[in-house]
């Protein structure tokens, strides 16, 4: 036993030489998320108007003009911040909360699923039914429903389309628009505001090491 405990200690010893390489993992989360961010905030930016009416008739927020600036704010300016690595905890509180009302306000009705699985074996329900989650056998009998629907499709467009062509670029889904993406987003924003953005490769790591020095002058 206490050779068991020596080995798993000397393991986890030997783990700490890869503490170096630490940065990377907020690097990639930032990398990953910045184009998102600021793709979408350019967007509602640049359709501003539509996203007010948007957030007004569809989603029936308070305030639209005022959600809107502030949901289009937090994404473009935000995602440059996650980009350039600079004030990181501080520019993911604003996406945090935006992720979670676009979760509740847009997503919420539809579930977890951001595409709706075809596959009901290969879906994570299965597992979430096994110990009773409420949803989850409605969600496997939702994934043989839409099975049977691309099914259907598939048949109309290989009969009546170019299917080669149609299918070229990707094979066709069911859109479910669950709050899967706004939840993994909030997960990942979560994490860097914990870690930060990151030693080497931010602004923040670099301004932060400057003042440290200018204080020990």
């Amino acid at each position: 036993m206490s050779r068991a405990v020596n080995w798993i200690n000397k393991a986890q010893d030997g783990l700490q030489h890869f503490n170096v390489f630490d940065f990377l993992a907020p690097l990639a989360f930032r990398l990953y998320l910045a184009p998102i961010f600021i793709a979408v905030g350019w967007h509602k930016l640049n359709h501003f108007s539509d996203i007010v009416d948007w957030f007004r008739y569809s989603l029936e927020l308070p305030m639209p003009e005022l959600m809107a600036f502030l949901a289009t704010s937090a994404e473009l300016l935000g995602g440059l911040a996650l980009l350039a690595g600079v004030a990181v905890r501080w520019a993911v509180i604003p996406l945090m909360i935006t992720m979670l009302v676009a979760a509740v306000s847009a997503h919420w009705d539809n579930g977890w699923f951001a595409i709706a699985p075809s596959d009901a074996d290969s879906s994570i329900a299965n597992v979430f039914a096994v110990i009773g989650f409420p949803g989850a056998e409605q969600s496997l009998q939702n994934s043989m429903e839409v099975s049977n629907r691309l099914e259907a499709a598939r048949g109309i467009l290989g009969e009546h389309g170019n299917y080669d062509w149609l299918t070229e670029k990707g094979a066709f889904v069911v859109l479910n628009n669950g709050i899967e993406f706004s939840v993994t987003y909030f997960i990942m924003l979560m994490s860097l505001f914990f870690t930060g953005a990151g030693r080497f490769v931010s602004l923040d790591y670099w301004i932060g090491n400057r003042f440290r020095a200018g204080s020990d002058d």
